[in-house]
């Protein structure tokens, strides 16, 4: 419990970076539609995360995560000794 803590307490940093608020409804938010990132700043905030978490976040898994909750909810699954 305190390693998922300690790295969402990263995440929130980095997600902070980019401008993205982690309370209330807008970790609703689409990335897309409603924060209106580009493509190129989404992979960006894709790279920082695995890079400061030292975790590698499967493509496949991340197509489904278009909110910061959704991208919270798949950090939470990956196994710690990733």
């Amino acid at each position: 419990m305190n390693q998922h803590f300690s790295q969402l307490k990263k995440a929130v940093v980095v997600f902070h970076s980019y401008g993205i608020t982690l309370s209330g409804q807008r970790k609703n938010d689409h990335f897309i539609q409603q924060l209106n990132m580009d493509p190129v700043f989404i992979n960006g905030l894709i790279f920082e995360l695995e890079y400061n978490l030292h975790i590698i976040l499967q493509d496949e898994m991340l197509r489904k995560a278009c909110t910061p909750k959704e991208v919270i909810r798949l950090l939470l699954t990956i196994p710690q000794d990733n």
